[in-house]
């Protein structure tokens, strides 16, 4: 498969992987203000990249890696502190599957 019909794929999970990373972390541990906060980066780090391809130019490579760098220390934190559930590994399985297609995003 070429880039091109790949792409809606590649789109759908790059809103659907922050959307359910953004719910876990919101709900989890509803009203603990960090997972919250946590949650909303995500959601809106989802806008911006959204919103932002076509608004920003050359300088969108900017918010693609600061959304790398904001999943990237999230798991590092967690792996740090965080509690090991299931729940826990599903959320990091989620977020390095977004750096992966950050990383990869040449869009």
């Amino acid at each position: 498969m070429n880039q091109k019909s790949t792409q809606p794929l590649r789109t759908f999970a790059l809103i659907l992987l922050p959307l359910a990373t953004a719910v876990i972390h919101i709900s989890l541990r509803f009203p603990d203000l960090v997972f919250i906060l946590n949650g909303i980066g995500y959601v809106t780090f989802l806008g911006a990249y959204l919103l932002g391809r076509e608004r920003l130019g050359k300088r969108f490579r900017w918010v693609r890696y600061g959304f790398i760098a904001y999943t990237g220390v999230t798991i590092l934190l967690w792996v740090l502190f965080g509690a090991r559930t299931p729940l826990g590994y599903l959320t990091k399985v989620i977020e390095a599957l977004l750096v992966g297609l950050l990383v990869t995003d040449r869009t």
